[in-house]
């Protein structure tokens, strides 16, 4: 059985199976879509001729893919009056396989969507699991909280120091360095290349504490102290 179909200003010979290429229509690759304008049902010599349309006639079909076509090239020039135009243009098409024509006016039967095969299904797993992974990493890390903080240094016997008179160290800050055990400018004066790193590691400072020079500072507070 055949039919002649009109779509997009257009007129299609159409059997089962056929894959057609057509105008634009609305919808997604294994969607369903129904040609009603058909004006045209055969089968073998057998042929019904509609007026315009085949009474209770219509074509169903799948759509295949989204595509464009060729593209055009518009040119257009006036002589002697210094005039161009050029125009580019590719009209967006559907492919749609045919998958019945119906008489009498029967419906189209829901197309099933074939599985995918195991390679398919295993590729779209390692992409997921990629992309979750790659999110997780560009997650930012959270602040420690300073009950989470676990002490570094031995805290010394003493009144603790104010810390926040060393540049660039506040209220939360402080707080930070204390339960580190960090509590007197007299550690801070003292620290090593290690110690620096450990408190920049612990701290995610960054190198923060050697580029303002947290040592001289406490140096110097150490001496107005004295």
């Amino acid at each position: 059985m055949f039919a002649v179909i009109k779509t997009g200003g257009k007129q299609y010979r159409v059997a089962a199976d056929d894959v057609i290429t057509v105008e634009k229509l609305a919808g997604e690759p294994g969607d369903l879509v129904a040609f009603e304008s058909v004006l045209l049902v055969g089968d073998g010599s057998d042929a019904t001729i509609g007026a315009p349309l085949v009474d209770g006639a219509s074509v169903a079909g799948e759509v295949v893919e989204q595509t464009r076509g060729p593209k055009l090239i518009a040119f257009k020039k006036r002589r002697r009056k210094n005039s161009r135009r050029k125009k580019g243009h590719r009209q967006d098409l559907t492919t749609v396989k045919i998958t019945e024509i119906l008489t009498g006016g029967a419906k189209p039967k829901a197309a099933k969507k074939a599985d995918k095969p195991a390679a398919a299904k295993a590729d779209e797993k390692k992409t997921d699991d990629k992309a979750k992974a790659e999110s997780k990493k560009s997650e930012p890390k959270a602040a420690a909280k300073d009950d989470e903080v676990q002490a570094l240094f031995e805290t010394p016997k003493g009144d603790a120091d104010d810390l926040k008179k060393i540049s660039g160290v506040g209220p939360v800050l402080e707080k930070k360095l204390n339960a580190l055990g960090i509590t007197q400018y007299a550690q801070i004066a003292n620290f090593s290349a290690e110690d620096i790193a450990k408190v920049d590691e612990v701290l995610n400072f960054k190198g923060r504490v050697e580029r303002e020079d947290w040592v001289s500072q406490a140096k110097a507070l150490m001496d107005d102290k004295a």
